[in-house]
């Protein structure tokens, strides 16, 4: 569920097919947020929105007990950041690594 812009989710323990696949990818990249139901693709969409159209810094905070998820969301996050810097202005479509992806390797 939303609580305002702070997303509270529950890790299932277990793979729930097309959760977080390309067409959740390209359903949540056309849509602010709260026009859809909860999601962690909306949040990261809300959050790139952000930094590339006002220009402000941007962090997402992902907290939880052991177990909670919060390694796999981050992977989640990255992953639909990364999609999103592949389709951003001035980027050849056919361009294999992006700013975004060549930020997380050198971290």
């Amino acid at each position: 569920t939303n609580i305002g812009s702070i997303l509270a989710s529950v890790n299932p323990y277990k793979l729930i097919p097309g959760l977080y696949g390309e067409d959740a990818i390209a359903r949540y990249r056309q849509h602010r947020l709260g026009e859809l139901p909860p999601h962690i693709f909306a949040t990261a969409s809300e959050c790139y929105c952000c930094l590339w159209k006002r220009h402000d810094s941007q962090c997402i905070l992902i907290s939880g007990e052991s177990g909670a998820g919060k390694t796999e969301s981050t992977k989640l996050l990255l992953k639909f950041l990364s999609a999103m810097s592949q389709t951003s202005v001035g980027a050849p479509a056919s361009e294999k690594s992006t700013h975004v992806e060549e930020a997380i390797l050198e971290s």
